[in-house]
């Protein structure tokens, strides 16, 4: 593929979403003023952008903190899975002892456990209890995947590490880490877009506390029937979940380019 045909594509992939993003909105406008729909039902795209346009301020200060905290419980999911994962495989027995309860993390619903963090955290730190719940949904997809990627390392090319005496360090770092990455990567996509939904879905559960999120401002805008603000920040919390999962998906691609078969661009 020459230059110009790989710019065409790139125009492609992006003019293609582009137009069917305009139509839609388009067919949206159309129907909601033709059918005289009233505006606490469905806002037309116009009355949208003009909510976002008059609550400006307030929406990027929640959206800012609704983003703090998503990325906090990204990293921290991030650092504790693979650590984790890392030690589990470097014992069985540790994975045996603790694999159990960081299923139990997965499975335990944040609503049925928000109150308990809640009570223990104290209501005065509703964002610790917020980072908490929306670390607890970020966790497991990273630690399961990189377990997944450390055992699926090749195991004729172990036993030729420990052949020449490669110690526990070198075929954990020159083998099993380079082989899970593709697996770490593909943990932590999933990972990002659940810390952005337990993000929300704690900030619903727990309350704004001394900063308002994009959920809380979705609760508020519902409390007062202003339908318009509350599509507005939908929309910036649609904005949000997009721009992480293409954040990742850049550096997965980056990092893989050159060697992992999922990202080797083939001449046809």
């Amino acid at each position: 593929m020459n230059g110009e045909d790989s710019a065409l594509s790139r125009f492609t992939r992006i003019a293609v979403p582009a137009a069917a993003g305009v139509v839609f909105l388009g067919i949206w406008e159309a129907s909601v003023r033709l059918g005289d729909v009233p505006l606490f039902v469905l806002p037309p795209p116009s009355a949208i952008g003009a909510s976002l346009v008059a609550n400006f301020g307030s929406l990027m200060g929640s959206l800012w903190v609704t983003l703090r905290v998503t990325l906090m419980a990204f990293v921290l999911a991030a650092v504790g899975g693979i650590g984790l994962a890392i030690l589990f495989s470097q014992s069985r027995r540790i994975e045996m002892a603790l694999f159990p309860y960081a299923v139990v993390l997965q499975v335990t619903p944040v609503v049925a456990i928000a109150p308990l963090i809640l009570i223990w955290v104290g209501y005065d730190r509703v964002e610790l209890a917020v980072l908490i719940l929306a670390w607890m949904v970020a966790f497991f997809p990273i630690l399961s995947n990189t377990t997944l990627g450390l055992r699926s390392a090749d195991h004729n090319l172990r036993d030729l590490f420990r052949l020449y005496g490669a110690s526990r360090w070198q075929v954990l770092s020159e083998l099993q880490l380079p082989s899970a990455l593709p697996y770490i990567l593909a943990g932590m996509k999933i990972s990002g877009g659940l810390a952005l939904i337990g993000a929300v879905v704690a900030e619903f559960v727990a309350g704004s506390g001394t900063g308002a999120g994009l959920a809380w401002r979705i609760v508020e805008a519902g409390y007062r029937l202003d339908i318009p603000r509350m599509f507005a920040a939908l929309f910036l919390l649609s904005v949000l979940g997009i721009t992480i999962f293409f954040s990742l998906t850049w550096v997965e691609h980056r990092l893989l380019r050159r060697w992992h078969e999922s990202a080797v661009r083939r001449e046809f």
